[in-house]
């Protein structure tokens, strides 16, 4: 049985074509490509290629100013954070929320609009494994162009399970039975229709949008349409610790908002959703509210 795409890069001795980062004494990132023969510059002097090629992963090696840097293999989410960008990228935090509560499984079926720089479509197509299936749809060539390059990059070569389509989703879906759908775009309930259709019963609506205004239409528009269960709309924050001894505190700095996120179960056809028994706040729909989709 053949390794899974991308496998091997992730394990053994380094060798050629293998992405290092190193990490310096005030934690600082360098990433690059091992190359025979080359060198690796820093403002504290350099080191050559070859003295990790062949070393294991972990190693230490030192510059010609005599300091000291870890070896290791970027994480994928090291690697999103650092990689070549067309449009931004999704945060590995929200990349790992949508892979939870999007529930992406081994094998899945998975339908993707705007794929950015190829971050979400990495952390997507290593969930679903060889087996499954990822169709990217993205507007821009230029941003596809990118993407498909960093992805590539990641796994060492094209990925058996994507596909990439360069168009708007709604006037390009042709995949039918899907498990799950992502979008993350300026306007996803454009899509609403066309995913819809391509959903199966149970499967999962995730859409990733940025503001509070796009929130809002999105969950009133995926409660307009009529075939979701209702919507789950929220947002993550991580906040780390500084502990040295008995200085243990919050650091100064944490990553607040990015994004929301809001996921949604397909009903069966034919079935209405059961009616919310959590009555909205009063006013919360008053005399000014026009509807989800009104301008």
């Amino acid at each position: 049985m053949s390794e899974p795409t991308g496998a091997a890069r992730r394990r053994g001795p380094f060798k050629v074509g293998d992405q290092v980062q190193l990490t310096d004494p005030k934690g600082r990132h360098y990433t690059f490509t091992l190359e025979a023969g080359k060198n690796f510059h820093t403002h504290k002097g350099s080191f050559p290629h070859d003295e990790l090629i062949g070393a294991p992963e972990g190693s230490v090696v030192r510059t010609t100013g005599n300091v000291a840097y870890l070896a290791l293999r970027p994480l994928l989410p090291d690697y999103v954070l650092s990689m070549p960008r067309g449009a931004a990228v999704v945060y590995p935090k929200d990349a790992g929320q949508i892979l939870a509560f999007a529930d992406i499984f081994p094998g899945a079926r998975v339908v993707e609009a705007g794929v950015g720089s190829g971050s979400l479509s990495s952390f997507l197509l290593r969930a679903i494994g060889d087996s499954g299936m990822l169709h990217s749809y993205e507007r821009r060539e230029d941003f596809a162009e990118i993407a498909k390059a960093n992805v590539e990059r990641y796994f060492g070569g094209p990925h058996p399970a994507w596909q990439l389509t360069v168009g708007d989703l709604q006037d390009n879906l042709s995949d039918t039975d899907v498990d799950r759908v992502i979008l993350d775009m300026l306007a996803p309930w454009e899509c609403l229709e066309a995913v819809s259709k391509a959903l199966v019963p149970g499967g999962i609506l995730c859409c990733y949008v940025a503001t509070t205004t796009q929130l809002a239409r999105t969950v009133e528009s995926i409660r307009e349409i009529g075939c979701y269960a209702e919507p789950q709309p929220w947002e993550s924050m991580i906040r780390n610790w500084h502990v040295e001894g008995l200085a243990v505190r919050p650091d100064h700095r944490m990553i607040g908002h990015t994004g929301f996120l809001v996921t949604a179960r397909r009903l069966a056809d034919g079935v209405e959703p059961p009616m919310r028994r959590r009555r909205p706040a009063k006013g919360a729909y008053g005399e000014d509210y026009e509807g989800p989709n009104k301008g």
